[in-house]
């Protein structure tokens, strides 16, 4: 059964600290919801799950590989045209450092670039449900909950004081029981 998300907006942040609370005690836990909103906060200010960063592993995968590359391309340019200069050795650390260093920042830098796009989960085809309030000041709760679950999403949402509830896709019906 697919997920569908309720959007929840709220005027401050006690009321948006109400909807969470409210989320809670329908039994949502802090991994079903995450909080959208134009002004900085902390992390976990409302109690969301906050996903662990792993951006730290991609500087130093693209060092090792900008290192491996600069030795590759310096070692294959020396011994495909090896030329004596003053009797030096065709393979000279000390002249590759330059370069391997120059590689290794290189290959960091790019990688770095490519961690944040990967771990900011862009490109983003599909916006989901969204409100042009939030960037306004005004904070948004967005649940993740499966297809039987949304209507208590929505209650809960509503009764910590939601100004309005938005719906990925159309609004579920309400059935007379």
């Amino acid at each position: 059964m697919a997920n569908r998300t309720v959007l929840g907006v709220y005027h401050d942040a006690d009321s948006a600290a109400s909807g969470v609370d409210a989320l809670r005690e329908a039994g949502f836990s802090n991994r079903d919801y995450d909080v959208l909103t134009g002004s900085p906060y902390p992390e976990e200010a409302f109690g969301e799950h906050v996903p662990p960063n792993k951006l730290y592993v991609f500087p130093i995968i693209g060092a090792f590989c900008g290192l491996s590359v600069a030795i590759l391309v310096n070692a294959g340019t020396a011994l495909s045209n090896p030329i004596v200069v003053g009797g030096k050795p065709v393979l000279a650390i000390p002249a590759f450092a330059i370069i391997m260093y120059e590689g290794t920042m290189l290959g960091a830098i790019l990688f770095t670039v490519l961690g944040v796009i990967f771990e900011s989960r862009l490109p983003r085809f599909s916006l989901g449900v969204y409100d042009t309030r939030i960037t306004e000041g005004y904070i948004g709760l967005i649940v993740s909950a499966p297809e039987d679950r949304v209507m208590a999403a929505e209650t809960a949402l509503r009764k910590g004081g939601a100004e309005d509830v938005k719906f990925e896709g159309p609004a579920p019906t309400r059935t007379g029981r």
